[in-house]
């Protein structure tokens, strides 16, 4: 029987999201979004989805006069990360 996937995880914006703040200690949006090729809009929407699971967390500030949000993994989203990649190797060695 195949193990169930993250549905929050499962998004291809959701999961590059992930991936990259998996390795890193933290990004920036701006970081993100050249990585990730997606808009502004859609990856505000997508980081909020992922903040409100509690999979990151985002903190918003300044450097200098710009504004800034910086994205970080949190332990349980690494856990879920985690747990989904497992899945799906289950999934590849079937």
């Amino acid at each position: 029987m195949f193990p169930k996937l993250d549905p929050l995880l499962h998004s291809e914006l959701r999961l590059a999201v992930m991936s990259i703040l998996a390795g890193v200690e933290s990004a920036d949006f701006s970081f993100i979004k050249k990585q990730t090729d997606a808009t502004s809009g859609n990856l505000s929407v997508q980081i909020d989805k992922l903040s409100a699971a509690g999979y990151i967390s985002v903190e918003k500030g300044f450097k200098g006069k710009m504004p800034c949000t910086t994205c970080r993994i949190t332990d349980a989203g690494r856990d879920a990360f985690d747990n989904y990649v497992k899945a799906l190797r289950e999934y590849l060695l079937q």
